[in-house]
């Protein structure tokens, strides 16, 4: 095997869902700043991620639409209208 070429900084660290709250704890080689205890009492390094598998449409197998400028209110009225 090769020497050496494996990253220097590989630890554990906890990567946080925001949508849910969800806490995977795997090695990583990714720069963080903040930092949160684990449930083995230790304290890791921690990064937040939007989506993971646990709040994945794919992987939960429910649909969450977020809608927040009305755009499917506006897909659904010119539809209607074009259908006419």
């Amino acid at each position: 095997m090769k020497k050496d070429i494996h990253p220097k900084n590989n630890r554990y660290v906890i990567f946080e869902d925001n949508s849910n709250g969800a806490q995977f704890l795997v090695l990583s080689t990714v720069n963080t700043k903040e930092t949160a205890k684990w449930t083995d009492g230790k304290e890791y390094p921690l990064f937040r991620v939007e989506i993971s598998s646990a709040s994945h449409p794919f992987f939960t197998g429910t649909e969450k639409v977020l809608d927040t400028a009305g755009r499917v209110d506006r897909f659904k009225k010119r539809a209607s209208l074009a259908g006419k």
